[in-house]
């Protein structure tokens, strides 16, 4: 047994942690999430980098289609949470039965969304770009992208699954490695399908030639080969979740199916609200032209980087609070929402600053274009004064998440999102270019951030439900 999980051991046995304690545990857990979630983006950094030196068309085409498809990916990630959050309950219970029953149904309903998901985004992929108001030159290119993104949604809900289960049963490590293997892989994949056969440094490399096209392929690859060996660990080689164990007999049961459309649908509404704006966002920008749409994708890549490490400590947030909430320790889901949301804000604001004085770099390594360069390199800096904040949020929600309160964060997220950042985007951007949709974001965020640090103080998420803890 890990230190972590001895840790997790003695939150569900009542013992006492200290402050101490508690914070190098907070630590422990969010580390290998931060590393896994730094991962993820720098192969969306090499990916936007490899297909960024096909030209600004090219990164246009991806940037295009960009926020819906975090739409996609946030609805997968948001239904698999309905479930690993009712295991963090139930392991923090002592009731590893019950918890590996709730793992087995969702190998289920899971990847049946990742399914929907697949047959609507392929249907969708081919109006998408024209509807987002793209340049009829990137149209098709774009829509092909989405297209075979689609087709990866049944392996990108069962790879967010089985890593989601595996932290909230104390496995940290596991999901992160199987992260990097994920980048090792898609750098792979991509070099050997987005570019045609050439030779480099007098070393022939063979290659397929299909541009963005061959992103979106590699991508999915990746993804495909990832999640298959990453359930397998999570389903047979992790013991509070082994399918081996598993006594009951199998049935889909209806009060774990409601708890997962309790904590999971506020979760989706909320992505909707969020990729829906940033959808409106995009038509927003896109006027603007190709140039300020490849700077814009390439600043949000680039931004991810620093505010990744805030989704990792709200991972982290998820596992302790759920553990804590299933302990019935009203008094630790209090003490590691503190911790989580001050280690998440201290990073982030670290974070920001990098950002603002390495601006120039993060952008320069994904285009060689000087007009694109200089225009995310002035939104970049804007974006960072709003990191710390933009980190409150990212966090807290973490904690309401593990805590099952999801339903006021959500109008919350609505509420700043829809009647701040949109109509201020709107009003800045025809008189103050890109930079006007990014102080439009950057004072959003800030208003966000605020609300929910206020929200916590509050403490109307400190809530015990037996329905919580028990079937």
């Amino acid at each position: 047994m890990s230190e972590v999980e001895e840790q997790l051991a003695r939150i569900r046995g009542g013992q006492i942690l200290t402050w101490r304690q508690q914070l190098a545990l907070t630590v422990r857990l969010s580390l290998p999430s931060v590393i896994a979630q730094f991962s993820s983006i720098v192969m969306q950094y090499i990916d936007a980098s490899m297909v960024g030196s096909l030209g600004a068309a090219a990164s246009a085409s991806i940037g295009l289609v960009s926020t819906t498809a975090w739409l996609f990916s946030g609805l997968c990630a948001s239904w698999a949470a309905g479930f690993y959050v009712q295991v963090a309950h139930r392991l923090g219970a002592k009731d590893s039965e019950g918890a590996r029953d709730v793992f087995r149904q969702s190998l289920v309903l899971v990847p049946l969304f990742g399914i929907f998901l697949l047959m609507f985004g392929t249907c969708l992929s081919r109006y998408l770009p024209g509807w987002l108001g793209g340049a009829p030159e990137i149209l098709p290119t774009s829509s092909s992208y989405f297209f075979i993104y689609a087709c990866s949604m049944p392996a990108l809900a069962l790879y967010l699954l089985a890593g989601g289960m595996m932290r909230c049963s104390g496995n940290i490590y596991t999901p992160t490695a199987f992260s990097l293997l994920m980048c090792v892989l898609d750098i792979l994949f991509n070099a050997l399908l987005i570019f045609p056969t050439r030779q480099v440094a007098g070393i022939w490399i063979p290659g397929a030639g299909w541009g963005v096209t061959g992103a979106a392929v590699g991508t999915a690859l990746a993804l495909y080969a990832t999640a298959a060996l990453l359930l397998y660990r999570a389903a047979f080689c992790t013991p509070d979740l082994c399918l081996r164990r598993v006594a009951l007999p199998f049935l889909l049961s209806g009060a774990c199916f409601r708890k997962a459309l309790r904590i999971g649908i506020p979760m989706m509404c909320e992505r909707v609200v969020m990729c829906g704006a940033q959808i409106l966002y995009t038509v927003i920008v896109a006027p603007l032209g190709t140039l300020a749409i490849a700077a814009n994708s390439f600043a949000i890549i680039a931004e991810s980087i620093c505010y990744m490490p805030g989704y990792g400590v709200s991972d982290a947030a998820v596992t302790l609070v759920g553990h804590s909430l299933g302990a019935r320790r009203k008094d630790l889901m209090w003490q590691f929402a503190r911790i989580t949301v001050g280690l998440g804000i201290g990073v982030m604001t670290v974070m920001g600053i990098v950002m603002y004085m390495a601006a120039p770099l993060m952008i320069g390594c994904m285009t060689p274009d000087a007009r694109v360069v200089a225009m995310g390199v002035e939104v970049l800096r804007i974006e960072a004064f709003a990191e710390p904040l933009f980190a409150a949020a990212i966090v807290t929600y973490g904690v309401f998440v593990g805590a099952g309160s999801t339903v006021a964060p959500t109008l919350m997220n609505f509420c700043s999102i829809w009647l701040v950042r949109l109509p201020l985007a709107a009003f800045l951007a025809p008189w103050m270019g890109l930079c006007g949709a990014w102080v439009a974001m950057c004072s959003e965020l800030c208003l966000r951030g605020t609300l929910f640090l206020l929200r916590l103080r509050s403490g109307k998420w400190l809530v015990l439900r037996e329905a919580d803890v028990k079937r």
